[in-house]
């Protein structure tokens, strides 16, 4: 191996995470292990937003020399499956401990059965080095929804080989034979053999440059999903790589405010044509609308039938369909606050309420009939807009426990329930 390499295997930690999980109506603490490689000299750990997450109550980073040193969260973001992490400098500059940093290269410039090695932690099994090849430089996924229920891949494609990519692997690099990251590994197709998926080092490496910043990436949202136009294009009365195809437009987004709706054909984006005719080519267009600032107003030029309009959208900021989570555990009830992205995913009239995420058997939740799915909207004669609210009732129940009415939306129907102490 080169000396390059044998500084990226120095660079390659392992990482140990405790976090807290709400479901099934209790509190939980779960144990995980995954992988990652530092990027600077200041002890800035990248790795997989499913390896480590705001959840995460004990981060514990295994160094190449064996030792162990703790670390923070310095930012997260689910879209790129992404995360940034700070090792304690005080306790590496107290027990005299080193560390060496990985270099990125050119994700851009990588070819289709180029020699590329896979770093990480597979299993638990410390300092595993696989080697494959690129299989596909520029692999789309049609749906990637792999961070616990957040969304992730709609705003890059992802490099695929056939290095051997394995639970554990997450979070690591994906280098060229000099030592140089082209990819931070994510994922493995479970039941086939040799197919993995990395982040192209071009998105890790601004992604984590803005994390380092401000601790998340805000993008704009406008509501619009695309679909491909390959073998279309006569049904649209289109030439080839012209436009790319509404499939959806989000109830009471941008767009739809706009006018905008599915089977119209966007043919520019603020001027500039767009080509959609391949799958591939989709993430690069919405990341070109998130990209712009919140606020932006973008001017669309749209077929629709036979004639082009153009239509104006102001953008919003783009949010999770997963709201913040908490447990009541005397209740024995785990919710989620509903997002704005959920409320208008499951076409909601408004972001009240909280989703229940379980209940346990035999507590005052279930015993009221509350069930998974249930939005509880009413506790009391209050209107829940922010958990905030809830965790102050459940406080009143705590010290002095009432029953309490609660007004839940199951299936469009509203109905009462009571939790009794």
């Amino acid at each position: 191996m080169s000396r390059g390499f044998n500084r990226l295997l120095d660079a390659v930690v392992r990482i140990d995470v405790r976090e807290i999980q709400f479901n099934d109506g209790a509190k939980r603490i779960t144990s995980g292990v995954g992988s990652g490689v530092i990027i600077s000299n200041d002890g800035l750990v990248l790795t997989n937003a499913h390896v480590v997450s705001p959840q995460a109550v004990e981060i514990s980073v295994t160094l190449a020399s064996l030792e162990r040193v703790g670390a923070k969260l310095v930012g997260w973001d689910h879209w790129t499956d992404l995360a940034l992490l700070r090792l304690d400098l005080d306790t590496v500059k107290r027990r005299g401990l080193s560390f060496a940093t990985a270099d990125f290269g050119d994700s851009d410039g990588l070819f289709v059965g180029q020699t590329v090695f896979a770093v990480g932690t597979p299993h638990g099994l410390t300092r595993t080095v696989t080697r494959g090849i690129i299989s596909n430089n520029d692999r789309y996924f049609e749906d990637s929804r792999g961070v616990n229920g957040y969304e992730t891949g709609a705003f890059n494609t992802w490099l695929q080989t056939d290095a051997a990519i394995n639970p554990g692997n997450s979070g690591g690099p994906l280098a060229t034979e000099d030592g140089k990251v082209v990819g931070i590994n994510s994922r493995g197709y479970i039941g086939a053999d040799n197919l993995g998926f990395a982040i192209p080092a071009k998105v890790a490496r601004t992604v984590a440059a803005t994390l380092v910043k401000s601790g998340a990436v805000t993008r704009s949202y406008a509501g619009i999903g695309f679909r491909e136009l390959q073998d279309l294009e006569r049904f649209y009365a289109l030439s080839a790589n012209t436009g790319v195809l509404v499939a959806n437009v989000d109830v009471g987004s941008p767009a739809a405010r706009a006018g905008l709706r599915a089977g119209d054909v966007v043919l520019t984006l603020n001027g500039r044509k767009v080509d959609g005719r391949f799958p591939e080519q989709l993430p690069p267009i919405q990341q070109s609308i998130a990209n712009l600032p919140v606020g932006t107003t973008i001017k669309l030029g749209v077929k629709r039938g036979d004639q082009v309009v153009e239509l104006s959208a102001v953008t919003e900021k783009l949010e999770s369909r997963v709201g913040e989570e908490w447990a009541f555990e005397k209740w024995g009830l785990t919710v989620r606050k509903v997002s704005r992205a959920y409320a208008r995913e499951n076409q909601l009239t408004d972001e009240t309420g909280v989703v229940v995420l379980g209940v346990q058997p035999g507590y005052p939740a279930a015993q009221a009939g509350l069930a998974r799915g249930d939005i509880i909207t009413k506790f009391g004669s209050m209107t829940l807009t922010e958990l905030a609210q809830l965790k102050v009732l459940y406080a009143a129940y705590e010290t002095m426990p009432e029953p309490q009415l609660v007004e839940a939306q199951r299936n469009r129907r509203i109905s009462l329930y009571v939790i009794k102490p």
